[in-house]
């Protein structure tokens, strides 16, 4: 009987991974998808500022107040775009577009510096570009830092993980999480209901297979197209971006599996309140684009509402993003993820119990 059985899932299985192979959108998915999701937050999606134009207007024109302008330019972050001779001709830069940032050194910066040991300094930013805003008045906070009342006082800083900052390293090890959840979650929720579309479930459960059979057949396959998916990107960042890859693969590969049982719970659910192919795929978006937005993906959990945090705790997209993260950067393994991978596990477990009682119920 049992080889019967896995003669009846292997059937349904190679039923459904020619429909994928055959299928051009299903190649869009399973292919094109992954590739293009990587590239464009490998090479397009760039948050990293560097070479930001800078005005300095020096209405003090002492040896402190041109070191201190020379600080600024000195790191990269600021490049020197010319001088102003007054604040409104600043403010007429900015406002022009012509420069980004404006550098104000008061008349009396070197006098208050001798007096009281400290002396005020005035930037202004374009605001309109909120992360090279931020990135401004955090580097021009750390340089005006650097002064002291004996005089300069040289400040070292390090940043662990990803020394040089650079966006590439942050975003490329998500797509992993996305295009996983996403190819997956796709996959699953249509290839339910194009048999229900179609009017050929009938046909298929007057046969010999058994519901839970069935079901076995129909989502093993997309766990073998979330590990493709997978690991294409993975080697894809390794190789092509020279991302990072420091943590454990076993650990890697683990997360995945229990992931995968969120995706498929999720696209089974959907495939019971779906009629139609296009119903799935319009539901499938609507779930995952909050989920991405949920998951520290582009924006920290810890700058949400408290209600929203906890609204991530049931998102499986957040664990994931902590622990491809933690592997391809921080060098972490089963001792550092245990947690999130014992959420992974709960979640997923909760969302295919439900996901096979709505399906029971509508086959029945």
């Amino acid at each position: 009987m049992r080889g019967a059985a896995a003669a009846r899932i292997g059937a349904m299985m190679r039923k459904e991974l020619i429909h994928v192979l055959r299928d051009p959108r299903m190649k869009i998915v399973l292919l094109a998808m992954p590739l293009v999701q990587t590239l464009l937050f490998g090479y397009a999606v760039n948050s990293d500022s560097e070479g930001v134009d800078l005005v300095v207007c020096d209405l003090d024109r002492s040896p402190r107040s041109r070191q201190l302008a020379a600080d600024f330019t000195a790191g990269g972050f600021f490049d020197l775009d010319g001088a102003a001779l007054s604040i409104p001709e600043c403010v007429r830069i900015i406002e022009s577009g012509d420069a980004r940032a404006a550098l104000v050194i008061p008349p009396s910066f070197d006098r208050d510096f001798v007096r009281r040991g400290s002396a005020g300094v005035e930037l202004l930013v374009d605001g309109t570009e909120i992360n090279t805003a931020s990135a401004s008045l955090g580097f021009a906070s750390g340089v005006a830092s650097s002064y002291g009342r004996a005089g300069r006082v040289p400040a070292s800083r390090r940043a662990w993980f990803n020394p040089l900052l650079q966006s590439r390293l942050f975003f490329v090890p998500g797509v992993v999480a996305n295009v996983v959840m996403l190819a997956t979650l796709m996959l699953s929720c249509m290839a339910v209901v194009r048999e229900h579309e179609r009017g050929t479930m009938e046909q298929i459960l007057v046969t010999p297979i058994t519901k839970v059979e069935f079901m076995l057949g129909k989502t093993l396959p997309f766990v073998a197209v979330g590990l493709f998916d997978a690991v294409l990107i993975t080697g894809i960042a390794v190789l092509w971006f020279r991302i990072p890859f420091a943590g454990s693969p076993l650990a890697l590969l683990a997360s995945i599996l229990l992931y995968l049982l969120s995706a498929l719970g999720v696209g089974l659910l959907i495939s019971t309140v779906s009629r139609t192919q296009q119903q799935a795929m319009m539901t499938a978006f609507l779930v995952f684009f909050p989920a991405i937005m949920l998951s520290g993906f582009a924006y920290p959990i810890s700058n949400m509402p408290a209600p929203i945090r906890l609204l991530t705790l049931a998102n499986p997209l957040r664990y994931m993003m902590v622990i491809v993260r933690g592997v391809f950067l921080r060098g972490e393994g089963f001792a550092d993820l245990w947690r999130e991978m014992a959420g992974l596990a709960a979640i997923g477990s909760v969302l295919l119990g439900l996901a096979v009682i709505r399906f029971r119920k509508r086959i029945g």
